[in-house]
């Protein structure tokens, strides 16, 4: 059985300050959730999040990782370096990283295979623009996306990786996919990796996320959809209250 997996990523969000308090209100409210829940955090906050929730079911994750072990690479951060802090999640090729900082289908394969080696599982993030939605070329695009990330991804390794369907135009706008689009499309990302390695790995192994603006009003509807195995919220994570309603949906 695939368990559901609610991942929060507060993006170039919250002080030290606010990292503890929105995780010392959260912890009690998720106390009891059955969702696996995990908080990715920018890198200042990272040992602070990770003191915080020791002994806690939420998982520590980080919003990036480089490929290398370590070298001339001016503002990033090493899977060893995160592994250090306790960080047991990271987001990779997130849609405003694809879109402000250069990353390409190639960097976010790269990332992702460095991941799984040094032992942190990856939230690997696919999704099509507005226009590539409304042309009909959304297929294509997704499977391509999802292909090129899991080259070199040995099929033992499906059950550490976490695939996030991010439509872009859904992204921090408040509109969202209808349920049906949502879990008709994740069906076709699940489809292309059935056939990349196999019907079982795709059914009962990899888990799907969605995310596009999933919050506490939509949450129950979007999970009752049978392909879709949790979300990576954004807004919504950032308030304890309304991060905890969208855990425990």
């Amino acid at each position: 059985m695939r368990k559901p997996i609610i991942a929060g990523n507060w993006k170039m969000n919250n002080t030290m300050a606010d990292t503890k308090a929105l995780l010392t209100d959260l912890i009690p409210l998720v106390a009891d959730a059955n969702a696996e829940c995990v908080v990715c955090v920018p890198y200042t906050n990272i040992y602070a999040a990770g003191e915080l929730i020791k002994g806690t079911n939420i998982k520590l994750g980080a919003e990036n990782v480089h490929w290398a072990d370590k070298g001339a690479f001016t503002g990033e951060i090493s899977a060893e370096m995160l592994l250090e802090l306790g960080v047991e999640y990271v987001i990779i090729g997130h849609s405003e990283r694809r879109q402000f900082f250069g990353e390409t289908d190639e960097t976010v394969n790269k990332r992702t295979l460095t991941s799984l080696a040094k032992g942190l599982k990856p939230i690997v993030c696919v999704g099509e623009s507005l226009e590539e939605r409304q042309s009909g070329a959304y297929t294509a695009i997704l499977e391509a996306q999802t292909e090129k990330a899991l080259v070199g991804v040995d099929k033992t390794d499906l059950c550490n990786v976490v695939i996030a369907y991010e439509p872009i135009w859904a992204i921090g706008t408040g509109v969202t996919a209808t349920n049906q689009e949502a879990n008709d499309t994740i069906a076709i990302i699940r489809n292309k990796v059935a056939s990349l390695y196999c019907r079982d790995c795709a059914d009962n192994v990899l888990r799907i996320q969605y995310g596009g603006s999933m919050n506490p009003k939509n949450v129950a509807d979007l999970m009752a959809m049978p392909e879709i195995d949790g979300g990576l919220i954004g807004g919504a994570s950032l308030k304890a209250e309304d991060f905890s309603k969208v855990v425990k949906y």
